[in-house]
C-alpha cells in the first residue's frame, strides 16, 4: 500500500487529499470536498500531468525569445524531456499567438503553441 499526501488544484478550496493504492491496484481519495478532487488525486498517483510553459529562441525577432505553452497537459515524467527540445529549437519571426511551433511533442498528441506575438525586425 502507498499514502500520499497533496493539495487538490482542481478548484480554489485547495483540499488537502489523502490518496491511497492498494495493493490491489484500486485507489481510495479521501479530504475532498467535490468530485473533482477523485479525479485529480487519482490522476496524480497514477501518472501526474503538467501544462508546461517556456520559451524558445526567436530568429529576426523584435525580441529574441517567445513564449510557449503545451496545448495541454503532458506527462510530468516527459517534462525534462520537452525542455531539452525547447531548449534547441529556433523560430523565424513573424509568430502569431497560437501558432504551432512544434507538433505532437514526443508523440503525445500534445502541441507547444507561441503565447504572443512577436514581429519581424
Amino acid at each position: 500500500m502507498i499514502t500520499e499526501e497533496m493539495v487538490c488544484i482542481m478548484c480554489p478550496l485547495g483540499c488537502r487529499l489523502i490518496v491511497t493504492k492498494e495493493d490491489t491496484g484500486e485507489i481510495k481519495v479521501t479530504g475532498n470536498k467535490c468530485p473533482r478532487g477523485v479525479e485529480y488525486g487519482k490522476q496524480e498517483m497514477t501518472e501526474p500531468l503538467r501544462i508546461l510553459t517556456s520559451s524558445v529562441l526567436v530568429i529576426n525577432g523584435e525580441i529574441p525569445l517567445v513564449s510557449v505553452k503545451t496545448t495541454k497537459p503532458v506527462p510530468r515524467r516527459l517534462i525534462n524531456d520537452i525542455m531539452k527540445i525547447l531548449k534547441q529549437t529556433k523560430v523565424q519571426a513573424p509568430i502569431k499567438a497560437g501558432e504551432v511551433i512544434i507538433e505532437n511533442i514526443l508523440n503525445t498528441g500534445v502541441d507547444i503553441v507561441a503565447t504572443r506575438n512577436v514581429e519581424r525586425i
